[in-house]
């Protein structure tokens, strides 16, 4: 896939709730994911499909998302494509809600998207 079919893709699959599904078809096996804060005192860093995998699993068993909205892509050169999200969600432990919006970079190589960083 192209840098343009993968970063439309990836932002179909988030306003389409395919997220999951696109992890697989549109991210490299050993890709890595960076966040801008530790959340949970296991790092800002995976690197992996599974791991990428497993921060998308733990997001879903514990936020509850009332509203998402994704802008983009934009492309960067021929490797690199930003997407920014808002999110209105719930956190089910303390039952706390907020507004957050964050800026998506994705580095493509090989038809695959191989590195993404969050900025908050």
């Amino acid at each position: 896939m192209e840098l343009k079919e993968i970063a439309d893709e990836l932002v179909a699959g988030c306003r389409e709730n395919r997220t999951t599904e696109n992890l697989g078809k549109l991210y490299d096996a050993k890709a890595v994911s960076v966040e801008g804060m530790d959340y949970d005192g296991s790092g800002r860093e995976v690197s992996g499909l599974e791991a990428i995998r497993g921060k998308h699993a733990w997001w879903d068993s514990s936020f509850e998302v009332h509203d998402a909205k994704v802008e983009g892509p934009f492309l960067h050169g021929e490797d690199r494509f930003g997407v920014v999200f808002e999110i209105d969600a719930t956190n089910k432990e303390n039952g706390e809600r907020m507004q957050m919006r964050e800026l998506g970079i994705y580095q493509v190589k090989g038809g695959k998207i191989v590195r993404e960083e969050f900025f908050y």
